[in-house]
């Protein structure tokens, strides 16, 4: 906890923000930190409240409550109150591998289980934690171990994302030989080119990797497994492989005109203009891909946001857009009341520079593409979208949007994103590899455990369990390492 009357005594306060006018000209991040003394101050605000639901990271209506890691939240704000940030470092480093990623990334389910969140803003553990690691970095604090004895034991990681590397980051420590495989030209998976350099600048990756690679992990890039890696030849020469190779399989749109040029699935333009700024050391964004176009994004979640925003920085003439499902409460509604994950909306970044550039929010809710059409030289020229209702489909009780007739409305575009999520790992994957998968493709373990149908072999992160966050992914990740550094030794000590 921090000071024990500091919940009633201070208001929420986050670091500066750099305005949307100044900050949609380039593409580096634009969330400040507040100085050390008024973070102390916010941590403050952590309060004696008994039970700490923020660390709890349980499921709760089928949503997370509280953080995947099980951080030691109070006891790091406890510290961050005290100005002992070097204690607090070593604190959060005892749970989490990257403090540095979810700082900046993660949706905090730690503040939305916050109990000084029941009444008031919740605690601002997010900006305490990234004032933590960024002091320890600062400090050259972060120290990657170096085993000095090393087991003999050889273990590939396939995919460096998340999960990927947190898996990594544990298994070498415990002094196996680990290789990581990535299939792109850059380490970090989708936190190199998932997530827009605005939101994670790539540099904090790279000192990251730096640290590892000096710590005895070792990193191939270009190399994709299951392709012009031999899945087989590692499942030979490795005593266990790592499958973190992320829900990578997007969810398309099969409507009319699909085929028509200038439609691409969110991360593949996301990840096209991220490699376009490393390239050119952040100097020549592709403004070729959206500038004077009118766009539409299709999806309402963080990527649909990040394209929004992403649009707006290439120079886009206009841009909407299109979530299925109705617009969330602006409040809890009593079906939804705390610890559970609050269903309720808000406005991103994205939507924020777009209000700003053209005057109003970008989003329609309860609407869909019904057609793409194209001109007569096969480029996308303009959509047509439809509105749909909630309806309850009385054999399954659950309820289904369905296209109201008579509603069509024609939209020009030029471009179109889709952010409709994922459906699960890609198959050549899967089935280089031998595992099971389930009904939606993510591979098949059993329940707690990591390890796939084929022995030796074992799945994390989102290729495991679905799309999702960040923060489950490293979580995943370092359980994971846990029970393969047991199974090779009968023993662990991780």
């Amino acid at each position: 906890m921090g000071k024990p009357t500091g919940f009633l005594e201070y208001e929420r306060k986050n670091g500066p923000v750099v305005q949307e006018k100044e900050r949609v000209q380039n593409f580096y991040e634009f969330h400040g930190q507040l100085p050390a003394a008024e973070q102390s101050v916010q941590a403050a605000r952590c309060m004696d409240c008994g039970v700490p639901f923020c660390q709890a990271g349980t499921m709760i209506a089928g949503m997370a409550s509280g953080c995947p890691l099980h951080n030691l939240v109070p006891e790091v704000n406890d510290l961050v109150y005290r100005g002992n940030m070097e204690q607090a470092y070593v604190r959060l480093s005892q749970t989490h591998s990257f403090p540095e990623f979810t700082s900046r990334v993660c949706p905090a389910l730690c503040e939305a289980a916050c109990t000084c969140g029941l009444h008031a803003e919740p605690v601002a553990t997010k900006e305490n934690e990234r004032a933590v690691i960024e002091y320890a970095f600062a400090n050259d604090l972060v120290k990657e171990i170096t085993p000095e004895i090393r087991t003999g034991k050889k273990v590939a990681v396939v995919g460096s994302g998340p999960s990927g590397l947190a898996a990594a980051q544990l298994l070498n420590r415990r002094g196996h030989t680990v290789t990581v495989y990535e299939r792109n030209d850059r380490i970090g998976g989708l936190l190199r080119y998932g997530i827009p350099n605005m939101k994670l600048d790539k540099s904090v990756i790279d000192r990251r990797v730096r640290l590892m690679e000096e710590a005895g992990v070792r990193f191939v890039t270009n190399a994709n497994v299951g392709s012009t890696v031999s899945a087989e030849k590692l499942a030979e020469e490795y005593d266990s492989v790592v499958l973190a190779c992320g829900a990578s399989h997007p969810r398309d749109i099969n409507a009319p005109g699909r085929e028509a040029e200038g439609i691409y699935f969110a991360v593949d333009f996301l990840s096209r203009v991220t490699k376009a700024l490393l390239d050119s050391n952040m100097e020549n964004p592709p403004k070729e891909l959206a500038e004077g176009k009118d766009v539409i994004v299709i999806g309402g979640g963080d990527t649909g946001n990040d394209c929004v925003g992403t649009s707006i920085r290439l120079g886009a003439a206009s841009v909407t857009q299109l979530e299925m499902m109705p617009e969330p409460p602006a409040c809890r509604l009593e079906s939804n009341p705390w610890p559970e994950w609050p269903r309720v909306g808000k406005t991103d970044y994205g939507q924020e520079e777009a209000i700003w550039k053209f005057g109003h929010d970008p989003r329609r809710y309860q609407t869909t593409v019904k057609s793409f059409n194209k001109d007569e030289d096969g480029k996308l020229k303009s959509v047509t979208v439809i509105s749909l209702s909630p309806e309850r489909d009385e054999a399954t009780g659950r309820m289904r949007m369905v296209p109201v007739e008579g509603t069509e409305e024609e939209l020009p575009a030029q471009l179109v994103l889709i952010a409709a999520g994922f459906l699960g790992s890609e198959s050549y994957v899967t089935e280089a590899f031998d595992v099971e998968v389930d009904g939606r493709t993510n591979v098949k373990t059993a329940r707690g455990s990591y390890a796939t149908s084929r022995p030796g072999i074992y799945a994390v992160g989102d290729m495991h369990r679905g799309q999702s966050l960040v923060v489950w992914a490293i979580a995943e990740g370092r359980a994971a390492a846990i029970e393969i550094d047991r199974d090779l030794m009968g023993y662990t000590n991780l």
